[in-house]
């Protein structure tokens, strides 16, 4: 509920502090006096399009901060842990704060949190509802005739799993289409697969072997060259002007004299008989390395051929030479894929067809739920209509059922609230045929009837009782009063016997000095708010039948 209203600088206020009540809380007070103020001030705090017409005249900002008692349980409590300010300001309450510039800037706050306006409104609807005489969204907009008629039938979780239904339907029915997609694209390339395939497999590349043919290649390339080099090598290498002859020499010499030479000569006998193992063992390197080596022109083409040609086949398929036998794994799991995607399709259609059914029975199972509590609710709101001089009207919950191909998250069905206010008139939008007060007596009227399953926010009505009196004065007074035994309700009136039913009343009003105008509002006590009612009973003069007739109407309130 609302506990408490500041308000600076907005229009004719220049400060005020306003301490809120729970039930029936009525203001009063002269045309002109301020009332429809007080509501623009809390419009803008719960996120009504700024103004700049609004700040107060002389001053360069306006500002209104509205604070609120919530349940734990309270829906705008889902609202601020999406937005992550579920852990802000005290336990229980929210505090809404709107800045409005004389220079058309606004800004807005959640618990000195700041925050966008959409999401102010989007936290304001939730926790306040205005009904004047020229707007009532419960009454306009298709969303939330749906959701009080959801409420009311009981379905209100049963449509929030509906919902999940929905979402796993549309994501079964995402995957079959994009399989089927991809499904048609692979088989559109099954004949290029086949044919890239077949020349993969008939090459049959190796991980490595292009660095192996290049260097194959470049040794046969100069296989003539390297042959006649290999030959000299080996003729520096044997005969008799070899190393091997002169280390042959040396070692005999060496080895002659060592017996006289006490060990001297040791180290260079043993490094002269190393040298001419491995002069020996390079002789043979270079012999078997030169019968190895052959000038081979028929075996240098079929390394060139098969190099080219993986080279050729790489650069077609935009890869390497190395990624060439997995290129080849890939286009056979695709091919593969191909020949076996009606086993995968089939398991998607199965899918689709299981989330349908689940969904279309669940959707409709809500249908027949929304259509037997509508039945209910219009006979209820009907019989409001009578007392509230709407007897020649008639409301009506239309609600038409699609088919699968209208499925949504909330369900098949489109509801509408219509009416018609005169016995043999067409049925129509409430909006478009009532007038203003009776769009208002209609809103009122559809909020009694649904006052069971509680409101759980601020209802706000605006001259509900615009254009009545009497006993239809009593009688919205009576419903007010009722509506606001599940919640607060405040109502701006110029009826005696609406402001007699309130639990709670304030008086609004208007004064003047030097030049300057500044409404007021304040609490009535019992004195006051007699004094007050006689007022709206017999105008500026107030009569010693009037206080009597006043007291009456509070004694029945």
């Amino acid at each position: 509920m609302l506990v408490s209203l500041s308000i600076r600088d907005i229009v004719l206020i220049d400060r005020l502090d306003l301490e809120w009540q729970p039930h029936l809380c009525t203001l009063t007070g002269e045309t002109g006096a301020g009332k429809s103020i007080l509501l623009d001030a809390l419009g803008l705090a719960i996120g009504a399009r700024g103004d700049v017409g609004l700040v107060r005249q002389g001053c360069t900002q306006g500002s209104v901060t509205a604070l609120f008692q919530l349940p734990p349980t309270h829906q705008v409590q889902h609202i601020l842990s999406e937005n992550g300010l579920d852990d802000n300001g005290p336990v229980g309450e929210l505090i809404l704060r709107r800045q409005q510039s004389a220079d058309g800037r606004s800004r807005a706050f959640c618990n000195d949190q700041p925050i966008g306006v959409n999401l102010l409104k989007q936290i304001g609807s939730a926790l306040v509802e205005i009904h004047g005489q020229n707007e009532s969204q419960a009454l306009t907009d298709a969303a939330t005739q749906r959701n009080l008629l959801d409420g009311f039938a009981g379905v209100t979780e049963d449509v929030a799993a509906l919902g999940k239904l929905h979402a796993a339907q549309q994501q079964a029915r995402s995957a079959l289409a994009a399989y089927r997609a991809e499904l048609a694209k692979a088989s559109a390339d099954t004949e290029f697969l086949t044919h890239a395939i077949a020349e993969l497999q008939e090459l049959n590349p190796k991980l490595g072997e292009e660095l192996a043919l290049a260097d194959e290649r470049s040794l046969l390339m100069n296989a003539e060259k390297i042959i006649g080099d290999l030959r000299e090598a080996e003729g520096f290498l044997q005969g008799e002007g070899s190393i091997e002859n002169a280390l042959n020499g040396a070692l005999k010499r060496l080895e002659k004299a060592a017996p006289d030479a006490a060990g001297e000569l040791d180290d260079a006998i043993s490094a002269i008989d190393r040298a001419l193992i491995e002069a020996g063992e390079a002789r043979i390197a270079v012999s078997d390395t030169a019968t190895r080596i052959t000038n081979n022109p028929v075996r240098l083409e079929e390394v060139e051929g098969r190099l080219f040609a993986m080279r050729a086949l790489a650069r077609k398929h935009d890869t390497t030479c190395d990624g060439l036998p997995d290129l080849l794994t890939e286009m056979d799991e695709k091919l593969s894929a191909i020949h076996g995607g009606n086993d995968r399709m089939a398991e998607l259609e199965t899918a689709v067809k299981e989330t349908d059914a689940a969904y279309m029975s669940a959707a409709m199972a809500i249908s027949e739920a929304r259509k037997t509590a509508a039945g209910r609710l219009d006979a209820m709101v009907n019989e409001e209509l009578v007392p509230l001089k709407l007897d020649g009207g008639r409301f009506t919950t239309q609600i038409e059922t699609g088919g699968p191909e209208d499925g949504a998250a909330h369900g098949l069905d489109k509801i509408s609230f219509v009416a018609s206010t005169n016995p043999g008139m067409a049925p129509g939008p409430i909006a478009k045929i009532a007038s203003g007060g009776e769009l208002a007596r209609f809103m009122l009227a559809l909020k009694v009837s649904l006052a069971a399953e509680g409101h759980g926010g601020t209802l706000i009505f605006d001259e509900v009782d615009a254009g009545v009196g009497g006993a239809v004065a009593e009688a919205v007074g009576t419903r007010l009063h009722r509506l606001a035994q599940s919640g607060q309700v405040l109502v701006v009136t110029h009826s005696p016997q609406v402001a007699a039913r309130g639990n709670f009343h304030w008086q609004v009003s208007k004064s003047g000095e030097n030049g300057s105008v500044s409404t007021s509002v304040v609490p009535l006590d019992n004195p006051a708010r007699l004094e007050e009612v006689a007022r709206m009973l017999s105008g500026a003069s107030i009569t010693d039948e009037a206080r009597a007739a006043a007291q009456r109407l509070l004694e029945v309130g």
